[in-house]
């Protein structure tokens, strides 16, 4: 494993603390698993900002699309 320092802003730094008291784990695991949580999320962006640059893929009509979703129901 590597080890990361960081400077956290004392609001941060409490929430912090606070989150991993509920959560009764350690900060470095509250951590960890926030970061784990962020690249996911910058990773399915990604695929997202991929697939709408993508020239092969059709573009909907938000109107359709809402319309067709409504009349399955």
């Amino acid at each position: 494993m590597v080890q990361v320092t960081a400077r956290l802003p004392d609001g941060l730094s409490a929430e912090l603390d606070a989150a991993a008291e509920h959560l009764k784990r350690s900060r470095a695991d509250v951590i960890r698993q926030a970061i784990e949580y962020y690249l996911d999320d910058v990773e399915d962006l990604r695929c997202g900002i991929e697939a709408l640059k993508d020239p092969a893929d059709p573009l909907m009509n938000w109107s359709e699309v809402r319309n067709a979703l409504l009349a399955a129901d």
